[in-house]
């Protein structure tokens, strides 16, 4: 398989390299955290002198002896060495029963710099301050990005390269694959179908496996559009699938827990306040889409929707669905003292297809930039003080 060189993430990396931290790399499935990880402790090896890495890989049978945690604890320890800096990477950690108890020991020694990652079922963001006494440092990884497909590909056309990219997605994976049919199989019976099973199913103990199923691709079809968890059981319940609101909202808040989707709450903009009534909820890849319900519906308004909300989460952004005077603005995006304003449309050659989208940013009154990003293949331009963006431009901003 070809590897590109991750720079978002080897960034964040190489700027914790060396704190007390136990990082933990983070993600959906099959999103590259193992090869983030090997590749981290390649460059490691190269750029410290006094580096000692001690590297396991439980994907690998000649680590199988460690899936204890003492053997585990026993092996790290019989390869420190003094006066060097001692480097622990381990993948799939969740393979170790009991894992933690080693690396809060390693922890505690403050004789190591950790670097770890696992599966979604264990490792879930909600569970790494009950895993780990010990201060952690997340990463979050997400699959490939439109830069990343370019890089990925040689693609010198970004325009042309997105209308390829909102489908095809950006999980690594799918793209050994030349044939549509099977990148899309691969993505649903290894990707989604496994996060599924193994990082809800089995940790949650689901017994009605059909009714997950239901709720997951329900919130596909809907993408981007603002929902309850009321709405979402009533139309399962029309058809056939009837459940408590409790039962579809706990579906939900696995599926979002695993890294399958995230949840966008509503922001009220004039009155400076969070809405709870309705949400929306976006992909981790827009792949996941086409590949479980097909592209008979292709919906590339919200998908590109879709891929500029994972845009802006992987450059880290809290992001909500802005509400100002009944009329919606697809995303208030904050970070520190940062705010965007942003609507996202796929063509806007039409006066009231353009008109719709600058509408509700005209009528806010504050300074912060607004951003209308649609597919225009034009250098961007300003219109009454909002800024219009090819959407390949700005996703290749970062």
């Amino acid at each position: 398989m070809k590897l590109i060189e991750r720079h978002f993430y080897m960034k964040q990396l190489k700027r914790v390299q060396g704190t007390p931290e136990i990082k933990v790399i983070t993600g959906i499935r099959r999103c590259g955290k193992s090869k983030l990880l090997e590749a981290f402790a390649q460059y490691v090896s190269r750029n410290d002198a006094l580096a000692n890495v001690i590297h396991v890989n439980f994907n690998l049978l000649e680590f199988e002896e460690l899936r204890d945690y003492h053997a585990l604890y026993h092996y790290v320890e019989s390869h420190y060495r003094e006066g060097r800096n001692n480097y622990i990477f381990i993948d799939e950690v969740q393979m170790c029963p009991s894992f933690e108890k080693a690396i809060n020991s390693f922890h505690a020694s403050e004789k190591y710099d950790i670097y770890i990652t696992g599966s979604n079922a264990f490792l879930l963001s909600s569970d790494l301050a009950t895993l780990f006494t010990g201060r952690t440092y997340e990463i979050e990884v997400y699959p490939f990005s439109f830069t990343e497909f370019l890089q990925y590909y040689n693609y010198t056309n970004p325009y042309e390269a997105l209308k390829i990219y909102i489908t095809a997605g950006g999980m690594a994976g799918s793209y050994l694959y030349a044939d549509a049919e099977d990148k899309y199989r691969y993505i649903a019976d290894e990707v989604f179908n496994a996060l599924l099973v193994r990082d809800i199913i089995t940790k949650h103990h689901i017994r009605n496996k059909v009714l997950l199923e239901r709720v997951s691709d329900y919130l596909m079809d809907i993408l981007g559009s603002l929902v309850s968890v009321r709405k979402i059981a009533a139309a399962l319940a029309s058809h056939h699938n009837k459940s408590s609101d409790k039962t579809i909202g706990s579906y939900i808040d696995y599926l979002c827990k695993a890294y399958a989707f995230y949840k966008i709450r509503r922001y009220d903009i004039r009155g400076k306040r969070y809405l709870n009534t309705e949400d929306k909820y976006y992909l981790a890849d827009p792949s996941f889409k086409y590949a479980r319900l097909e592209t008979k519906n292709p919906d590339f308004g919200h998908v590109l929707e879709n891929i500029v909300a994972i845009e802006l989460l992987r450059r880290g952004y809290e992001i909500y669905v802005g509400m100002l005077y009944q009329k919606e603005i697809d995303f208030v995006a904050i970070k520190q003292n940062e705010k965007l304003y942003i609507q996202v449309s796929d063509l806007i050659t039409e006066d009231k297809t353009f008109e719709r989208e600058v509408t509700p940013l005209l009528a806010i009154r504050d300074a912060y930039p607004k951003l209308l990003l649609a597919r225009t293949q034009l250098p961007s331009y300003q219109y009454e003080g909002i800024q219009i963006i090819d959407i390949a431009d700005w996703l290749l901003q970062s």
